[in-house]
């Protein structure tokens, strides 16, 4: 099944919250010490150069072409962009498969995957590049390589 970015956000927040919930810990306990996100396997990266995650990456269905994304441009399968849980948009990602060590570099403008395991789903333009388009799913890592830029536009009072 392929994500639909419009569903993704609502998603990616319900799962948030039930986490966030289920994360406090009982009366008379210690909250756990957070651990650092750089080089990290499965924690959620904040957009920082040179944080890294590592998982599965699959490509987005031809079906979702013209679609808005979680960040509000139409989606276009021919081009560079990928899907991440919490990475901000306009982020830029160097994504290496790990089977065939092809990277591209990749612009966040989606939230996703939504999936067990998947660090990013990724444009089938991307997963060419990356060489994994028969196979579907493939083993990648991740790496911020270019921290969002700063949104023009409200001021702060």
């Amino acid at each position: 099944m392929q994500i639909q970015p419009g569903r993704s956000g609502a998603l990616a927040l319900a799962i948030a919250l039930a986490i966030a919930c289920g994360a406090a810990p009982a009366r008379g306990q210690t909250p756990a010490q957070p651990s650092a996100p750089a080089a990290s396997t499965g924690g959620a990266l904040t957009g920082a150069v040179g944080e890294t995650q590592t998982g599965l990456a699959a490509y987005y269905s031809h079906r979702l072409n013209g679609k808005r994304t979680a960040s509000g441009e139409r989606f276009n399968n021919a081009a560079l962009t990928t899907g991440h849980q919490t990475l901000p948009f306009g982020t830029k990602v160097k994504v290496t498969n790990l089977k065939n060590n092809k990277s591209v570099v990749l612009r966040v403008n989606d939230r996703g995957p939504t999936q067990s395991g998947r660090v990013v789903d990724v444009t089938r333009a991307a997963a060419q590049k990356l060489g994994f388009v028969r196979s579907g799913l493939t083993e990648v890592k991740v790496e911020v390589v270019e921290a969002a830029k700063p949104r023009a536009g409200k001021k702060k009072r």
